[in-house]
C-alpha cells in the first residue's frame, strides 16, 4: 500500500475567527478522531490534502498524518466542506484506522461491454454508481468492474455475479440488482409510476357551495 503523508499541527484555538485567520496563513482546519484517539482540532495543508485525493482512490486513499511532535496514524476522510466556487477544502474530519482492520468504504461500479439487450432494443440502467464495500485499508480497489455483455432483455445483473477481489465484501444483498436492462416503454411506465407515487394521491374536489 502506498503511503501519502500530510503534515499537521495542534490547533489550539478553535472558533469562526481563528479558523479564518489559518485559512488566510494557507491553512485549513481539521479534526482527527477515532480508534483511540479523542477528538483532535488540526490544522493541515488543503493544497496538500488535495494533491494526495487527487490519486485513483480518491477520497478512499489513506492518509499518514503526520502531527508535529507526536506518531504518526493512518486515517481516512470521513466528511469535508468545500468552497463553493473555488472548490478548495476548507474543513476536513479524518477518522484514524487500524490497518489490520475492516473499514466500510463505497467503490465505483464501472460496466462494460454491450448487453445483448441493447442490441435488441433495451435499454441498460445502471441502479448503483457506487458499492458500499467492506474490507482492509490495504485492499481498497480503485472501482469494481463488471461486463454486462450477456445481458438480454429484461434481464438484470446481481450483487451475487460481481466477481470481487479476495477479502472484500458488497455491503447489499447479494440479490439487490446493480444493472439491468429494460424494454424503453417498460422503463418509461417505472418512472411515470414512480413519479405518481412521489405525488401522492390526488385531493378529493372541494364540493360545491350551496348557493
Amino acid at each position: 500500500m502506498t503511503t501519502n503523508s500530510l503534515e499537521a499541527s495542534i490547533r489550539p484555538t478553535q472558533g469562526k475567527g481563528p479558523c479564518r485567520r489559518l485559512r488566510t496563513q494557507g491553512q485549513m482546519p481539521a479534526v482527527a478522531y477515532g480508534a483511540g484517539l479523542e477528538a483532535t482540532p488540526l490544522a493541515v495543508s488543503p493544497k496538500a490534502l488535495a494533491k494526495i485525493l487527487a490519486g485513483e482512490l480518491g477520497l478512499n486513499t489513506v492518509v499518514d498524518i503526520q502531527v508535529a511532535g507526536q506518531s504518526s496514524f493512518p486515517a481516512l476522510v470521513v466528511d469535508y466542506q468545500i468552497h463553493p466556487v473555488t472548490r478548495a477544502f476548507l474543513h476536513v474530519d479524518f477518522k484514524k484506522i487500524d490497518l489490520d482492520k475492516t473499514v466500510d468504504v463505497e467503490v465505483k461500479l464501472e460496466l462494460t461491454g454491450k448487453p445483448e439487450g441493447v442490441t435488441l432494443g433495451g435499454e441498460l440502467h445502471q441502479v448503483f454508481r457506487k458499492l458500499p464495500v467492506r474490507c482492509r485499508p490495504g485492499q481498497i480497489p480503485v472501482k469494481l468492474v463488471h461486463d454486462v455483455t450477456s445481458l438480454g432483455l429484461d434481464s438484470a445483473a446481481h450483487v451475487k455475479d460481481l466477481q470481487l477481489p479476495d477479502g472484500l465484501e458488497v455491503l447489499l444483498p447479494p440479490e439487490r440488482t446493480v444493472a439491468a436492462v429494460v424494454t424503453a416503454k417498460k422503463r418509461r411506465d417505472e418512472e411515470e409510476a414512480g413519479a405518481t407515487a412521489e405525488g401522492g394521491a390526488a385531493k378529493p374536489s372541494e364540493a360545491p357551495k350551496a348557493s
